[in-house]
């Protein structure tokens, strides 16, 4: 009689993903901080283009 047996271990059930938790709203300083990031791009891009005019050759 053998001292052990070998079990025969099925692989593990593939589980369909998991439903999307809904998402937290932000907190109110990180839109704050979106806010100001979104209006120093803005600003930094009309700059830039400012700064194109400026060089271009006068004729």
């Amino acid at each position: 009689m053998p001292a052990f047996t070998f079990e025969k271990i099925s692989p593990p059930v593939r589980r369909a993903p998991a439903a999307t938790t809904p998402k937290k709203p932000r907190g109110l300083i990180s839109q704050m901080m979106d806010r100001v990031a979104e209006r120093r791009a803005k600003r930094a891009l009309q700059d830039e283009r400012a700064m194109r005019r400026d060089d271009k050759p006068a004729e």
